[in-house]
């Protein structure tokens, strides 16, 4: 696997002297912790295992709690809640002041956490703003197998004073979305999948209003990047009452806009597929020996790598809207940001002969960056040439064919977006998991700028 960093010439956003001491701090106490447990149970290597599984649970279930909403967040909660309440009672028949200790250089670790990791560069203009005055809502009521009409979102948005508009067959949405601007909406949003999303994206960042997302699609990886809960439809519309407003990047190629990525190649050919809506990973284990086998033709794809060389040639390249950490080339999988000012390009060579069940059995177990054929880097902007006339691209989903050379750049706080006040996103664009933020705090201890 190879990995390389083109920043395209943008400044390092290094943390600052007082998140470097918070994240000492916040590893310094959590060592500290774990010291107290293992001196004081050191003897008793039963309660020690079991103390260790409750404050591993705990610490899992609390994050889990934090970022997300519904059946998931209440499961989570009481998960936790139980973890420390067994917790306290094996420490309690031991020295109550070692519990206190604990307890104390916990909250000290999880404070100082908070301090280093949830202001980050980019994020200091999110802000509190009020209620719309004219909130219009958009909705594609065939998007998601019909989440529009299954959640009700008309009769929602009417109790919560939101113009709702509904296309008919064969409306322009785009127009739609501009008249819904001429017309005085002074917050705009889409209800339907990412295609539709990057549409009304487009309009909201040309004039200048705020974007609310309602995650009525079938995937909705742009809803989930920006933290909200994509089971809990209704609660998106909330946005348009007392939210947090922020700037995050927009995406473009060709002139079109896209807020998740762009697919050249043979994964683009997938995205072609009518199965591949409902069965990701099954339609890409299928098409793939197709693809790749004797038979297959490789797309005429020439592009410059993160080195600054020519690259080889390449079957699968994928441009994104701020870098993925991906698992799948078939799922994608989560950013941490949306407000780094870069794309993040994968470019992915299979060897016909030899790499294909090597590749499948990758994207099967979710570890595709370990593929021998996979490269990633992030920049500016990203030029792709091709000998064809046409080329088969996936933009946020939907299948297209664009003539090349084919231009992608990065449009950095293009579009301003509301989310609900107790949406994660709040503090994180996409809050890591607990092992990452670990990570995390040891390269803003280091000073690594936030990328």
């Amino acid at each position: 696997m190879k990995r390389s960093a083109d920043t395209g010439g943008q400044p390092d956003a290094r943390p600052s002297v007082g998140r470097r001491l918070a994240a000492g701090a916040a590893l310094a106490a959590l060592v500290a912790a774990i010291v107290v447990v293992l001196v004081g149970l050191v003897h008793e290597p039963v309660r020690l295992l079991a103390v260790l599984i409750l404050t591993v649970g705990a610490v899992v279930a609390a994050w889990t709690a934090l970022a997300h909403r519904g059946a998931l967040r209440v499961v989570a909660t009481v998960v936790a809640g139980c973890a420390v309440v067994a917790l306290v009672v094996l420490l309690l028949s031991g020295s109550p002041v070692r519990l206190l200790v604990l307890i104390g250089l916990i909250a000290v670790s999880a404070a100082a956490t908070r301090a280093a990791l949830g202001s980050t560069p980019g994020r200091a203009d999110s802000r509190s703003v009020g209620p719309a005055r004219r909130g219009v809502l958009l909705m594609n009521p065939w998007s998601g197998g019909g989440k529009v009409g299954r959640f009700a979102l008309v009769e929602e948005a009417h109790r919560r004073g939101i113009i709702p508009i509904v296309p008919q067959r064969g409306d322009d949405l785009r127009a739609l979305a501009e008249q819904a601007v001429t017309d005085g909406a002074d917050v705009i949003g889409m209800a339907g999948g990412d295609g539709s999303q990057a549409l009304v994206a487009d309009v909201a960042r040309r004039h200048e209003l705020p974007l609310v997302c309602v995650p009525a699609g079938t995937r909705n990886h742009f809803a989930l990047d920006l933290g909200l809960d994509r089971n809990d439809v209704v609660h998106a519309l909330d946005a348009y009452g007392t939210a947090v407003e922020r700037r995050i990047d927009l995406a473009e190629v060709a002139g079109r806009i896209f807020v998740n990525n762009a697919s050249i190649g043979a994964y683009a050919t997938v995205v072609q597929s009518d199965e591949y809506r409902d069965a990701k990973l099954a339609t890409v284990v299928r098409l793939f020996p197709d693809l790749f086998g004797p038979d297959g033709r490789r797309v005429d794809l020439s592009f410059t790598g993160g080195d600054g060389t020519t690259a080889p040639p390449a079957d699968i390249v994928l441009v994104s809207n701020d870098a993925y950490r991906l698992d799948r080339i078939g799922g994608f999988g989560r950013r941490e940001r949306l407000d780094g000012g870069t794309l993040g390009v994968v470019s992915v060579t299979v060897d016909r002969a030899l790499d294909v069940p090597a590749l499948l059995a990758a994207e099967a177990v979710g570890r595709v960056a370990e593929f021998r054929g996979y490269r990633e880097w992030t920049t500016t902007t990203f030029d792709l040439q091709s000998g064809d006339s046409l080329i088969d691209v996936g933009v946020d989903g939907e299948a297209l064919r664009l003539p090349p050379p084919l231009q992608f750049r990065s449009l950095p706080g293009a579009l301003r977006v509301r989310t609900p006040v107790d949406t994660p996103a709040g503090t994180s664009m996409a809050r890591p998991a607990t092992g990452r933020a670990v990570t995390r705090l040891f390269g803003v201890l280091a000073g690594h700028p936030d990328r």
